[in-house]
């Protein structure tokens, strides 16, 4: 009879994302998650292909807690008020895991990247958002327009790129409001 496994493809990926969040992607390596559950590197094999393949994994997971973050977040019948809502959850997300928002937006090799389906359905909050709010007219060009946004808002962010004084939240909120202004049809 086989031993039964003495870790879990989810053990590692939770693992793995904490040592992300703790030392950064260049610390992240297999033998350091092999530790952090219990096991010695070889084992992780049984359930990881290789390095790049964790970080992957990660990726998804992450990609996947942020898309349900924004489904979340979109559950008011005001599509104005869900995208709000959306922006402020995206920003939550890089303030709470900067070391796995800036994974989602790394440049990686291919094999490494986010699952696309993963990406997509993690889009579909603010697609479906917009899609309400453009009445269907150029709402891909309206959603990369606020992803963008608000990922250049938080990458600022998490850089402490704000070095002028003021108030970085009403910073947030008038950028948004202009946003909104500029890709919303009335």
């Amino acid at each position: 009879m086989p031993t039964p496994p003495r870790t879990s493809l989810e053990a590692i990926v939770s693992a793995g994302r904490r040592l992300l969040e703790s030392e950064g992607l260049e610390s992240l390596s297999m033998q350091r998650v092999a530790v952090a559950v219990g096991v010695r590197a070889p084992s992780l094999y049984k359930h990881v292909r290789d390095r790049g393949d964790l970080i992957r994994l990660i990726g998804n997971d992450a990609i996947q807690e942020l898309g349900r973050s924004l489904d979340a977040a979109a559950s008011s019948r005001d599509p104005r008020r869900d995208l709000r809502a959306m922006a402020v959850a995206h920003r939550a997300f890089a303030g709470a895991y900067p070391q796995a928002y800036r994974l989602l937006f790394a440049r990686l090799p291919e094999s490494w990247q986010v699952d696309a389906s993963l990406a997509e359905r993690a889009s579909e909050p603010i697609i479906r958002t917009l899609e309400k709010l453009t009445a269907g007219e150029q709402t891909l060009e309206a959603a990369r327009t606020v992803v963008a946004w608000a990922h250049g808002f938080a990458a600022m962010e998490l850089a402490g790129a704000f070095r002028l004084g003021g108030d970085v939240d009403r910073a947030f909120a008038f950028g948004l409001d202009r946003l909104l202004s500029a890709v919303v049809s009335d």
